[in-house]
């Protein structure tokens, strides 16, 4: 059986103000083409398909739309449970419906999925059997069936679980984790030695790595699950939360596939992919990354030479195609219409944070400096102004430009 694991998805969210939904749908295109190339059999969405309890009416459509394309007309099995963004009842509207085309999805903790009916075609996936957090599916083609456990976002809400107030850290994270331990190896039970057996939850696993485009699930740690809690039966753990690509165990296989598209520039310089694993009963997966080209890179250009570095940078087409948070080192002040010549260099900058340079100078050095001024030539006055206002020495040719206009205003003034 060959099982591709995505996450994440975000519909809905932007970048700074900026509308990402063209980049959401195309990857849509793209996952559903590499669905098509890598023959899939299944496809473990693991929470947080939208990016808030109420998306906008386009995130839903394009959802629903992955959904269909992705199902192949029944053919193939998809899996969706619901992460902390997500609004469960919303996920799991459709699930009547969806059932039809072997498409389960589930929006609560020990939520039990639709069966599918006698009457079903042996042409189109089944759900043979489940209950509470659990499912047997049966995929045409392939010989064997898969048991998975499907945890969706597990909060202390949802399962119905207080923590008591006289915990220290360290047992408030061993109370949340021993407990979701104890839950999946109850569920367990039902993996056999003829089945692909595989876990799908929205969790924050102790050791991942985070970045600034998730919100926060755990308190203080105390929702932080041992990787020790998933059951050793499993031949694939299969999670959602942590927007960066990362595998946290061997045996079981754990791993985030990451989100599909970087929603923070603390994601700048991460590769963005979908994970496939190919599992047979009795074996050892076999695993491939598959890396996303649709989703536009973020990058953080540092220019600590001024506005010049910048143009230059652009001239050479550096980071082409990405969106662009600008660090700009400036001697002094920018000069607003200089500012806003700089934004307009670029649709691709998403941030521009002005980051002002100055060297410490003591009272004496300052009215040195001061003093100076007066000995300097109006060429050099100019050149320095230039320089603190943009960062760069001005060519010949303006220089050349500025002396012709000074002669200018010198010579309309003796006519006065």
């Amino acid at each position: 059986m060959r099982i591709l694991h995505t996450a994440d998805w975000h519909f809905g969210r932007q970048l700074e103000g900026r509308d990402r939904r063209e980049e959401q749908a195309a990857f849509v295109d793209e996952l559903c083409r590499i669905a098509e190339e890598k023959q899939i059999d299944l496809v473990l969405i693991a929470g947080d398909v939208y990016d808030s309890v109420n998306p906008p009416a386009w995130a839903e459509e394009l959802f629903y739309d992955a959904l269909e394309r992705l199902s192949a007309g029944g053919r193939r099995g998809v899996v969706v449970i619901a992460g902390n963004h997500d609004q469960p009842e919303r996920v799991r509207a459709a699930a009547p419906l969806a059932t039809k085309q072997g498409i389960v999805l589930l929006g609560l903790p020990k939520e039990a999925p639709l069966l599918s009916g006698k009457e079903a075609s042996t042409e189109k996936v089944r759900v043979i059997a489940g209950g509470p957090s659990w499912l047997e599916m049966s995929v045409p083609g392939v010989d064997h069936h898969a048991v998975i456990l499907a945890l969706p976002y597990p909060s202390e809400a949802r399962l119905k679980e207080l923590l008591s107030d006289t915990f220290s850290q360290e047992q408030l994270q061993l109370a949340f984790s021993e407990r979701i331990q104890a839950l999946l190896a109850e569920l367990s039970v039902h993996f056999r030695d003829d089945t692909v057996n595989l876990v799908t939850s929205h969790l924050f696993v102790m050791g991942g790595r985070e970045s600034d485009s998730e919100r926060p699930i755990q308190i203080g740690g105390a929702l932080t699950v041992s990787p020790s809690a998933f059951p050793e039966k499993a031949h694939y753990v299969a999670l959602g939360h942590l927007h960066r690509l990362q595998k946290l165990g061997e045996k079981p296989l754990i791993r985030y596939s990451g989100s599909p598209l970087g929603y923070s520039f603390s994601e700048a310089g991460q590769s963005k992919a979908v994970v496939i694993v190919e599992a047979v009963p009795g074996e050892a997966v076999q695993e491939e990354i598959v890396y996303l080209r649709s989703g536009r890179p973020l990058a953080r250009w540092k220019a600590t030479e001024g506005i010049a570095q910048v143009e230059k940078w652009l001239e050479e087409g550096r980071d082409a195609g990405a969106w662009i948070d600008l660090e700009l080192h400036v001697s002094d002040v920018i000069d607003p219409a200089e500012f806003q010549r700089l934004r307009k260099l670029s649709d691709d900058f998403i941030k521009i944070q002005r980051v002002v340079v100055r060297e410490e100078e003591t009272d004496q050095e300052r009215e040195q400096k001061r003093q100076g001024l007066g000995e300097l030539s109006p060429d050099q006055l100019f050149r320095r102004f230039y320089e603190r206002r943009r960062g760069a020495q001005p060519d010949d040719q303006l220089v050349t430009l500025f002396q012709r206009l000074l002669s200018e205003t010198g010579e309309e003034e003796g006519r006065k």
